[in-house]
């Protein structure tokens, strides 16, 4: 398995396919990270973290049904790997940790 650490744009594809669960394809995660986000994320870019997620196994994918829309192509499915739930898990407790060193004080002015 390559490293270990999640960047944090591949957190969020990965919190995506979470979310997505049985439709996670790059195109949909693409349009669920703008939804949340506002942030213009292409599919290309989408696809590249998925892979990237998948070398440090992470993700798995298989090929779904091909589809009439599609031009008869099958679409790349996505779903999180035992080690990509933990993976998020030690994640968000590492940022859980973090959130709560920060004195109160920073944000009193806001």
């Amino acid at each position: 398995m390559k490293g270990t650490n999640l960047g944090e744009f591949e957190e969020l594809v990965l919190l995506t396919v979470g979310i997505l669960n049985d439709e996670a394809y790059s195109i949909a995660i693409a349009r669920e990270i703008k939804k949340v986000t506002k942030r213009n994320v292409s599919f290309v870019v989408v696809h590249s973290a998925l892979n990237r997620l998948e070398e440090k196994g992470y993700v798995d994918s298989k090929l779904g049904g091909a589809t009439r829309e599609r031009g008869g192509r099958s679409k790349r499915l996505f779903s999180i790997s035992a080690a990509g739930k933990k993976a998020l898990l030690r994640t968000k407790e590492q940022r859980d940790e973090l959130w709560s060193m920060i004195p109160k004080v920073i944000f009193k002015n806001i």
